[in-house]
C-alpha cells in the first residue's frame, strides 16, 4: 500500500495522560471512564476509536452512495466501542448504528451499508479481529 496520508500522534502516560497529533490539531487529556475505575475527566481511547470509525464509515457510505447515484448525504453513523476482559487481556467489540435518510430503507439501504463495510479502512482493519455489528436505524 502506498499511503496517501499518514496521521501521527503521540500518547504519554497511557490512559491517564495526553494524546497529541503531530500537527497540533488534536490535543486531548486522557482519562479512564468511571466504569473502569477512572474519574472520567478526559476522553479515552475507545471514544477516539468510536469517533474515527464512525467518521470513516460515513465517508465510505458517501462514496458507495455516489457510485450508486443514491443521496446518502443526510446519513449519520454512530460508533459504539465496547472494551472488556478477555482471558488475561482485554478485547474490543464495535457496533455501528447507521441512520439512513428518509426513504432509503430496505434492500437498497442495506446493500449500501454492506458495501461501505467492504470499502471502509477501519472495517478492513478490524475484519476477523473484533466483532463489528451493523445496525440500520
Amino acid at each position: 500500500m502506498d499511503a496517501l496520508y499518514t496521521a501521527v500522534a503521540t500518547a504519554t502516560h497511557g490512559r491517564e495522560g495526553r494524546a497529541v497529533a503531530s500537527d497540533g490539531k488534536l490535543d486531548v487529556q486522557l482519562a479512564p471512564p468511571r466504569e473502569m475505575g477512572g474519574d472520567g475527566q478526559g476522553t479515552n481511547p475507545e471514544q477516539l476509536f468510536a469517533a474515527g470509525y464512525a467518521a470513516c464509515f460515513a465517508s465510505a457510505l458517501g462514496l458507495v452512495g455516489r457510485q450508486a447515484k443514491v443521496d446518502v448525504s443526510e446519513a449519520a453513523v454512530t460508533g459504539e466501542v465496547g472494551i472488556g476482559k478477555q482471558g488475561e487481556g482485554f478485547a474490543l467489540a464495535v457496533t455501528l448504528r447507521v441512520e439512513l435518510p428518509d426513504g432509503l430503507d430496505g434492500e437498497t439501504g442495506r446493500a449500501l451499508v454492506e458495501q461501505a463495510h467492504q470499502v471502509c479502512p477501519y472495517s478492513n482493519a478490524t475484519r476477523g479481529n473484533i466483532p463489528v455489528e451493523l445496525v440500520i436505524e
